[in-house]
């Protein structure tokens, strides 16, 4: 069975973002995932979740100014005591709105400083992160973004990626493995699916090139979804991709009576 959560910071944008909980329970979502709500009031979220009834997948620690070419903090030491400060309020609400996983962005590469020495303070903060984090039962992850339009951010590939991972030997740290990124990066998608599964603790999908919905682009998503359903992937899949066409639009490749959980045999790919 594949289930999907709905990335409501990136669709549903037609609406405001406290509504966004219940919108997705109405186009039949069991689940939603989103990034850090900067500017939300956080005790809103909380009962906008317990309104609508649907679990959160995984939320986002604060990544600073996306826009402007942020990516978090935790490869900046000048950074760490504002990473620690924001992942206590993550855990809070993580706990409060009971999403398994919280997701701190590693962060950009620091001029004139020397990658492994960048890469040693990266492990020493996911330490002592998942430490915290499984104190209270919850994930963390780790995630590599494509070099295209992340150019400075530190860890751009799936090797990169759990080998930070398998190098901090967390049992609650995992890698989120987004297909889009890694399309983009290095394509060989549900080989390396296949191969790491147990080290992933989260997928997040969007076809290539233009990150819209599946079926927009060069990803054959039925395969590679019925490739996951073949492995046993227990996890949620987010849907984190730019919709084309208004949100509602974008989702009519997921029959809406099956978005809760489903088949492969189901999507009209």
């Amino acid at each position: 069975m594949l289930r999907f959560s709905l990335n409501i910071s990136m669709l549903l944008k037609e609406v405001p973002f406290l509504d966004r909980f219940q919108k997705a329970a109405d186009l039949g979502f069991a689940a939603v995932e989103y990034l850090w709500p900067s500017g939300i009031d956080l005790d809103a979220l909380v009962k906008a979740r317990e309104r609508a009834g649907v679990a959160v997948a995984l939320m986002n620690a604060d990544a600073g100014n996306v826009p402007a070419g942020d990516r978090g903090y935790l490869s900046d030491p000048a950074k760490s005591e504002y990473v620690f400060q924001n992942f206590k309020i993550a855990l809070d609400l993580a706990r409060a709105v009971r999403s398994p996983i919280v997701h701190p962005l590693v962060g950009n590469a620091l001029p004139g400083v020397p990658r492994e020495k960048q890469l040693a303070h990266v492990r020493e903060m996911e330490t002592e992160l998942a430490a915290r984090a499984r104190a209270v039962g919850i994930m963390t992850t780790v995630e590599a973004l494509n070099s295209l339009e992340s150019p400075r951010y530190l860890i751009t590939n799936s090797a990169q990626g759990l080998e930070l991972v398998r190098s901090v030997g967390a049992p609650n740290l995992k890698f989120q493995y987004d297909v889009y990124h890694m399309q983009r990066m290095e394509g060989n998608i549900v080989h390396t699916l296949r191969q790491n599964l147990a080290d992933i603790g989260h997928i997040q999908l969007a076809d290539v090139p233009a990150r819209n919905q599946p079926g927009t682009g060069e990803l054959n998503y039925r395969f590679i979804l019925g490739a996951l359903e073949e492995m046993g992937y227990l996890g949620y899949i987010g849907l984190e991709y730019n919709p084309k066409g208004t949100s509602e639009e974008s989702l009519v490749w997921l029959p809406r009576d099956k978005r809760a959980g489903c088949t492969a045999a189901d999507l009209r790919l």
